[in-house]
C-alpha cells in the first residue's frame, strides 16, 4: 500500500497483549514491546513475544534492556541482550531497540555495532539512552555511520514537545539518512505541534494511563505489604546485590 505524502506513524509502547490490541485497534503502526514499563521498559520475555506474534499481525520492535538504571552494561549483560535479540527476532519481532553507553555518557560503538549487524537487515533503533550522551550531534553521526534505522528521543527535554528545537535540528542535521523519531510525553494536546515544529514524519507514543488488576485488594489488601523497593524508583539508579550485605546476612543465621 502506497503511504500518504502527509501520513505521520505512530509506534505505541506496549507492556502487554492487552495493550498490543488497544495499539492496534486505535490506529498505531507498529509496536514497541517491553517489559517492565514503569522503570522506561526492559527486555520482554520470549513468551510474551510469541504470543503478541501469534495473535496479532501488527509489527513488533522488542526492546534490548537488561536491567533498569543507566545503559553502561558488563559483559554479561550485554551478551545477554545479544541472546535476547536472536531469541526475539527468531521469534517473528521486526526489529529491536537498544542503547549501550560507556561511563563518560558516550556511545559504545563497538557494541552498538555488533547490535545492528545482528538485526540487519531488520531495523536497530536506538533507543531514548541518546538523550543522555554528551555530544549528541557526535552520537548522531556515529548512529549513521555504524547503520543505525532510527533514533528515539526527545530532544534531550524532559518531553519531546520541550524538546522541539533540538529535535528539529536533529532532522536537519540527518538529512534522511538515519530516521528521527520524537518521543516522551507525546499526548494529544501537543502531538499536533510536535509534527508542525520539527516536521518530523513517525511519533513514538504511550498513551497510559494506571490500571489494577484487583488481586490485591485496596492498598495490598489492608496488609501494609509493599511489592515495589521504592528505594530504587529514580532513573539514575538500579537495584543490586551488595556482597557485604550477603555475607553479614548469611552470617548472622551460620555463625
Amino acid at each position: 500500500m502506497t503511504e500518504k505524502p502527509n501520513y505521520i506513524q505512530v509506534e505505541v509502547c506496549v507492556g502487554s497483549m492487552a495493550d498490543v490490541a488497544v495499539a492496534a485497534a486505535g490506529g498505531a503502526d507498529r509496536v514497541e514491546l517491553c517489559g517492565g514499563l514503569e522503570l522506561g521498559g526492559l527486555t520482554p520475555s520470549a513468551g510474551l513475544v510469541d504470543t503478541v506474534l501469534e495473535a496479532s499481525s501488527i509489527p513488533v520492535i522488542a526492546m534490548l534492556r537488561p536491567r533498569a538504571g543507566g545503559f553502561c552494561y558488563d559483559g554479561s549483560e550485554f551478551a545477554a541482550m545479544l541472546r535476547d535479540a536472536r531469541r526475539l527476532l527468531d521469534l517473528g519481532a521486526r526489529g529491536v531497540a537498544f542503547g549501550v553507553l560507556d561511563r563518560q555518557g558516550r556511545i559504545d560503538a563497538a557494541r552498538s555495532r555488533e547490535v545492528v549487524e545482528l538485526a540487519a537487515p531488520l531495523p536497530a533503533v536506538f533507543h531514548r539512552a541518546f538523550d543522555f550522551t554528551s555530544d549528541r550531534h557526535a552520537a548522531l553521526d556515529l548512529l549513521i555511520e555504524i547503520g543505525c534505522t532510527r533514533v528515539l528521543t526527545s530532544g534531550s527535554q524532559p518531553t519531546a514537545h520541550a524538546g522541539v528545537a533540538e529535535l528539529s535540528e536533529l532532522i536537519r542535521r540527518a538529512a534522511g539518512r538515519i530516521e528521527i523519531m520524537p518521543g516522551g510525553g507525546v499526548t494529544a494536546e501537543n502531538v499536533a505541534s510536535i509534527v508542525r515544529e520539527t516536521g518530523c514524519r513517525q511519533m513514538h507514543i504511550g498513551a497510559s494511563a494506571p490500571c489494577d488488576d484487583g488481586s490485591l485488594g485496596s492498598e495490598g489488601g489492608g496488609s501494609g505489604i509493599e511489592l515495589c523497593d521504592r528505594r530504587y524508583f529514580e532513573g539514575s539508579r538500579y537495584r543490586a546485590v551488595s556482597a557485604e550485605a550477603v555475607a553479614a546476612t548469611i552470617a548472622a543465621i551460620r555463625p
